[in-house]
C-alpha cells in the first residue's frame, strides 16, 4: 500500500513521490517554498504568484504602483509647467521606506499568527 501525501494548501490527497499537488499545484515540500522565496521579486509568471519581494506578498506588484505614481506626477509636472526636480529624490525615498516598513509589519503578523 503506497502511504499519501497531503498537501498543506488545499489537502488534496497526492503520491508519496508528487513533488506537487495534483489539485492546487502547490509545493508538498517545505523545501521546495524555500527555494521559491529566494528567487528574484519578478521570476517566471507561473512562479510570481506565491513570491515575495520587500518582504511582501505581491511586493513586485505594489512596487510597480509606487512607482507608476511616480511616473504620473512628474507626467503631471511637466504638463502643469511645476518644478518637481527638488521633489524626486523625496519621492524614491519616501517610497522604498514605504515598501521596508511595510514588508517588516506583514513579517510579523506573519510570525504571530
Amino acid at each position: 500500500m503506497r502511504t499519501m501525501v497531503y498537501c498543506p494548501k488545499c489537502g488534496a490527497k497526492n503520491e508519496e513521490d508528487a513533488r506537487f499537488c495534483v489539485n492546487c499545484g502547490a509545493s508538498l515540500y517545505l523545501e521546495e517554498k524555500k527555494e521559491k522565496r529566494e528567487g528574484p521579486c519578478f521570476g517566471e509568471p507561473e512562479r510570481r504568484m506565491e513570491q515575495e519581494c520587500f518582504g511582501l506578498p505581491h511586493g513586485g506588484a505594489i512596487a510597480g504602483v509606487i512607482f507608476g505614481v511616480f511616473i504620473i506626477i512628474i507626467g503631471l509636472g511637466i504638463a502643469f509647467r511645476q518644478e518637481i526636480g527638488p521633489w524626486i529624490g523625496a519621492f524614491i525615498l519616501i517610497a522604498i521606506g514605504i515598501l521596508i516598513i511595510a514588508g517588516a509589519t506583514y513579517g510579523l503578523r506573519r510570525r504571530r499568527g
